[in-house]
């Protein structure tokens, strides 16, 4: 009903991660809204198999209650463009369905700071996320830095004296070159990688 009414078409529902596996499969949606916890499959090993081999690879958001379920972190980790709580509002549902349907992830990277912070080099799941910085620029870790404490496009423009397009270039060559889906992905890597470590917040946001 929230997402119909916003003009957004709802091609399948599904009770479990196996039905939402199978009707990924079948109706190829831009986006899912994933539980976590569900019966038969959770939303973690769902959001592995539909975003592995994919031909068209989904936006995936995980929906969850804010006790900083480890599943999010290894959820993310999989692929996943970012995550609401379940109290969300109808209009930031919407919202968010768009922001990632057009590539970008969820902007709200003080939650995945604080995901990353908890659970960053405790999951076995995430080696896959080490990366090698060599191939970045001396300015494109300058952006990295930053991009990972949370900083927007524009922030980051006005931080480093950049034109707003200038810096979605350098997002853009960073994403590329570390082979990473999005921003929130991008936050893990700069964790996993030792770019930045927690507890260093440093430049962020707000600050």
């Amino acid at each position: 009903m929230i997402l119909g009414a916003d003009g957004i078409d709802v091609v399948a529902e599904a009770t479990n991660g196996a039905e939402a596996v199978a009707a990924a499969r079948r109706t190829r949606p831009d986006v899912i809204l994933m539980d976590i916890r569900m019966p038969e499959m959770d939303g973690l090993e769902a959001t592995r198999r539909i975003l592995t081999g994919a031909p068209d690879e989904p936006r995936v958001i995980i929906l969850t209650t804010f006790d900083l379920d480890r599943y999010v972190y290894a959820a993310l980790s999989a692929g996943a463009s970012g995550f609401l709580l379940k109290d969300v509002t109808p209009e930031h549902l919407a919202t968010a369905v768009r922001t990632v349907r057009t590539g970008d992830a969820l902007l709200a990277p003080a939650i995945t700071r604080r995901l990353v912070q908890r659970f960053a080099r405790r999951d076995g799941d995430t080696a896959g996320l080490h990366r090698d910085l060599a191939a970045l620029t001396a300015r494109e870790l300058e952006v990295f830095g930053l991009l990972a404490r949370g900083l927007s496009n524009a922030e980051l423009g006005a931080r480093l004296q950049l034109a707003e397009a200038t810096v979605k270039t350098h997002v853009s060559r960073i994403l590329a070159k570390l082979g990473l889906r999005d921003r929130v992905q991008a936050v893990i890597a700069a964790y996993e990688t030792g770019l930045i470590s927690a507890g260093d917040e440093r430049g962020a946001a707000g600050d």
